[in-house]
């Protein structure tokens, strides 16, 4: 198997500070449970929630003809664990294509999720869903 991408990404203050990509981008950091953080600091359930509705809109993009729109909008909520100790990441995706009916947007979404690799990455998660709807122009 060819590696057709590599990227390191790092953090050395935890919950609070910086993370970096190898070569590219710093992000300020902030825990969303502190109420003294950065409000201009990320956190990881928004890292989260970017990451997977860029691949899955992406993926999407694939599915459809290159003039009709796809948008993808994911919920990140964090919750107490159910087992153990810590929180778990509650996960929803909605996904919609531009003047697709339900059934046509429903394989889009199909299709998207079984070939995204964000997708494939959470999709053994009991906490995570995918949803279609109906397309709206934001």
């Amino acid at each position: 198997m060819s590696v057709k991408y590599r990227t390191e990404a790092s953090n050395d203050d935890g919950g609070t500070g910086v993370s970096s990509v190898a070569g590219g981008m710093s992000i300020a950091v902030a825990s969303p449970l502190n109420p003294d953080r950065d409000p201009a600091a990320s956190n990881p359930e928004q890292l989260l929630a970017l990451a997977w509705a860029t691949c899955l809109n992406a993926t999407a993009r694939v599915f459809v003809p290159r003039d009709q729109r796809t948008a993808v909008r994911v919920v990140v909520e964090l919750h107490d664990a159910t087992e153990g100790p810590g929180y778990e990441f509650h996960v929803d995706a909605y996904l919609s294509v531009e003047g697709a009916d339900p059934a046509e947007t429903e394989r889009v979404l199909t299709a998207a999720h079984a070939r995204c690799p964000v997708s494939k990455l959470l999709a053994d998660s009991a906490t995570v869903r995918v949803h279609a709807e109906t397309y709206a122009v934001s």
